[in-house]
């Protein structure tokens, strides 16, 4: 009966392994389909992500770049494929489909080349660089692990771009959780900002039930609690606070309330935004966050929305997701 259980449970993260994948291979051709209907957005050769008034984003499955000033106005497209896309100060991270079944990380420099390229496991999920170019951080979902119920979970690496450190799980990371010491083998992370030095981070936490605001020492490999429910965390540029998706009623499957932590009182402003947003906002400035949507179609646009809980929505880019500033 033991030998059952054992050959079931590998069923069935076999199953969802390959469901997982199955998924990525929609996405991917989802993103591609997308662009070729499209075909009024032609392919550039000159795009760059040096600092300027200007938004990143994924479109079509694609990099490319918009104006500031002018989001819904002509956009230049990359011949990059990306399904998550970040930068800043000229150094780019981009998920990208290897095979119909798997993912590469690749690190690009302002004028597009590859300067690293490793496989990592899973789908894309979120993706980050730190203001200096220096860190890179993403996270992919999984399937397999033992200790999942619903058939995958999540894995956060981060990659110190000067070092050549290179971190594939922040789960190996040391835990003080309330205050003390903690390991358990649910541990998953995700959606990693970092602050200016280049060695601490924050991100989500999820153990025992509850998903906590970590915040982490890249140098010391150590993670502690700082509150419940914060996910997706995003520092803003002057480093005061977090936006971030905060589950209603503190239940996932109710939806996520944007809003925003104040790091020096701990107290929370919910954004004008009162649709799911299920994305890890970016700062366009210390006063406004952009966010992904989709419609019921699967059809991504970005989205932005003062930081103060004032004002009302607005829509920036139609058939675009992953938004970056590079200003």
């Amino acid at each position: 009966m033991k030998d059952l259980s054992i050959r079931g449970r590998v069923a069935i993260a076999a199953v969802a392994t390959v469901l997982l994948a199955a998924a990525g291979a929609g996405y991917v051709q989802l993103a591609r389909d997308r662009a070729a209907a499209s075909g009024a957005v032609p392919v550039t050769t000159e795009v760059t992500l040096d600092p300027g008034p200007r938004l990143l984003v994924s479109t079509g499955g694609r990099l490319a770049v918009v104006s500031r000033t002018d989001p819904s106005g002509p956009r230049e497209v990359a011949g990059v494929e990306c399904a998550r896309v970040y930068a800043a100060a000229g150094t780019g991270v981009c998920l990208q489909p290897d095979t119909a079944w798997s993912y590469r990380l690749i690190v690009l420099d302002s004028r597009l080349r590859v300067t690293r390229s490793f496989a990592i496991p899973g789908l894309p999920n979120r993706a980050r660089v730190s203001a200096s170019g220096r860190m890179v951080a993403w996270t992919t979902f999984v399937g397999g692990d033992s200790y999942s119920t619903g058939g995958f979970s999540t894995r956060t690496g981060i990659l110190d771009t000067r070092t050549g450190t290179q971190v594939m799980s922040l789960e190996d990371f040391t835990i003080t959780r309330d205050g003390k010491p903690y390991r358990n083998i649910d541990v998953n992370y995700w959606g990693v900002t970092f602050t200016t030095d280049d060695s601490t981070f924050y991100a989500t936490m999820s153990t025992a039930g509850r998903r906590h605001l970590v915040q982490g020492d890249f140098t010391a490999r150590t993670v502690r609690t700082l509150t419940d429910n914060v996910e997706c965390p995003s520092l803003s540029p002057d480093g005061t606070r977090i936006a971030f998706k905060q589950a209603v009623d503190a239940d996932p499957q109710r939806g996520w309330r944007l809003s925003v932590l104040d790091l020096a009182t701990m107290a929370v402003t919910h954004l004008a935004e009162t649709r799911s947003v299920d994305d890890q906002a970016a700062w366009l400035d210390d006063r406004t966050v952009a966010y992904t949507l989709r419609a019921a179609d699967g059809a991504p646009s970005v989205w932005s929305v003062p930081a103060d809980g004032a004002g009302a929505p607005t829509m920036l880019i139609a058939d675009a997701e992953s938004p970056a500033t590079l200003q």
